[in-house]
C-alpha cells in the first residue's frame, strides 16, 4: 500500500511546516547529489527559509556554477511555481510535457 497523497498548500501550524521544510530540504539535496553522480551533470541548489537563512548544495564548486550560470545567454529550460499545473490526482503538466505517476 503507497503512502497517503497530501495537499500541496501552505502548512499552517509553524513547528509542522519546520519540520517538514526541513525532511524536503534533505530529501531534495540529496535528489540532487543523485541526480548530478547518476547524469555526470552540475547541479546547484540554493534555498532561503522564511527568516532568510541559506541552504546550499553544490555538485562542484558553486561560484564556478554560479559564474556559468551568469555567462550562459539564455536557459535550455526554467520554471516557476506557476508553470506547474495539477492536472489530475496522477498528472503533472510542465508547459507542454506530460509526467504521469505510473499505478501498479
Amino acid at each position: 500500500m503507497g503512502r497517503k497523497k497530501i495537499q500541496i498548500t501552505r502548512i499552517m501550524d509553524e513547528r509542522n511546516r519546520q519540520v517538514t521544510f526541513t525532511k524536503r530540504k534533505f530529501g531534495l539535496m540529496k535528489k540532487a547529489y543523485e541526480l548530478s553522480v547518476l547524469c555526470d551533470c552540475e547541479i546547484a541548489l540554493i534555498i532561503f527559509n522564511r527568516s532568510n537563512k541559506l541552504f546550499q548544495y553544490a555538485s562542484t564548486d558553486m561560484d564556478k556554477v554560479l559564474l556559468k550560470y551568469t555567462e550562459y545567454n539564455e536557459p535550455h529550460e526554467s520554471r516557476t511555481n506557476s508553470d506547474i499545473v495539477e492536472v489530475s490526482g496522477y498528472t503533472l503538466q510542465f508547459g507542454h510535457c506530460d509526467f504521469k505517476k505510473i499505478k501498479n
